[in-house]
């Protein structure tokens, strides 16, 4: 496994690996690996010649008041579970390499934005389009690998690949979950023990959800006032949002029909947890 710091360097080694033919697969990080992230790079390897991983907390998509010093970082284990997953490069550059200057050029992303984490969060997908259009332009992959757990992100980065016709098929891995249903994230780190073992409530009330419009009904707002209730029932967090929208598109919808999100974030004491469910109701 090879570790590359310098863009210039990482490229060249890409356009010499693709002149050979080899396929290239690219999960983008921000570190702080956990078993979701091994998952896209385990699906990664089953794909592609290479694989590429990169680890880069980019501040571009942290808000002034949002936890880009104390977003947590290990680097040595993060490689450790990279080679362990197979992966050949490891892409880690530093903020000065990414932006060496004031960008005279960042993406601005118009739709599926104004929604879940992006209300609350503006400007934070702007951030995250920004740094995957230079990392597609550095590691040029032919697949890139995303989690469902940020489904919005997903959303984002399939109508950035469409709008700017990057030559990159978008493959997308369900979210990886613990045991007791809780997705995984490097912010489960921040829970309490006591909201540890509440948070498995996040998902058995987007599971409530689903069992509601299973069983017929299509209004929004029961559903989601019975997702509401289960939350409120089974934890100490807040809810920020409980919402429902057609996906990928991210539009409101006035009946549950066709592809949809149902879609949460709620908030512990130090952490702020999402979670979402993607179905098609006939």
């Amino acid at each position: 496994m090879v570790i590359i710091e310098k863009i210039k360097q990482m490229q060249a080694h890409i356009i010499a690996e693709r002149q050979k033919g080899k396929t290239i697969g690219f999960v983008p990080t921000m570190g702080y690996l956990h078993e979701g992230h091994v998952a896209l790079l385990k699906r990664a390897r089953q794909e592609n010649d290479i694989v590429v991983l990169s680890i880069f907390v980019n501040p571009l998509q942290f808000g002034p008041n949002e936890d880009f010093d104390r977003y947590p970082r290990d680097f040595e284990r993060d490689c450790e579970m990279a080679k362990q997953a197979g992966v050949d490069i490891v892409f880690y550059p530093s903020v000065d390499e990414m932006y060496p200057h004031e960008p005279s050029v960042t993406v601005k992303v118009h739709e599926r934005v104004d929604v879940l984490c992006g209300k609350s969060r503006p400007g934070h997908f702007d951030g995250v389009a920004t740094v995957v259009t230079k990392l597609f332009h550095i590691v040029m992959p032919h697949r890139a690998y995303f989690g469902m757990k940020d489904a919005q992100q997903v959303a984002v980065i399939d109508g950035l690949i469409r709008d700017f016709h990057f030559p990159i098929e978008l493959i997308v891995v369900p979210t990886v979950r613990e045991e007791d249903g809780l997705a995984k994230s490097s912010r489960n780190v921040y829970l309490s023990e006591r909201e540890r073992q509440e948070a498995p409530a996040l998902y058995a009330a987007l599971q409530k959800g689903k069992a509601c419009i299973e069983a017929g009904e299509r209004n929004v707002e029961k559903v989601r006032q019975a997702i509401v209730h289960h939350i409120e029932q089974h934890t100490s967090g807040v809810i920020d949002y409980v919402e429902m929208y057609s996906y990928p598109e991210l539009k409101p919808i006035q009946t549950l029909q066709g592809n949809i999100i149902i879609a949460l974030a709620v908030r512990f004491t130090n952490a702020r947890l999402i979670d979402n469910i993607v179905m098609n109701v006939q």
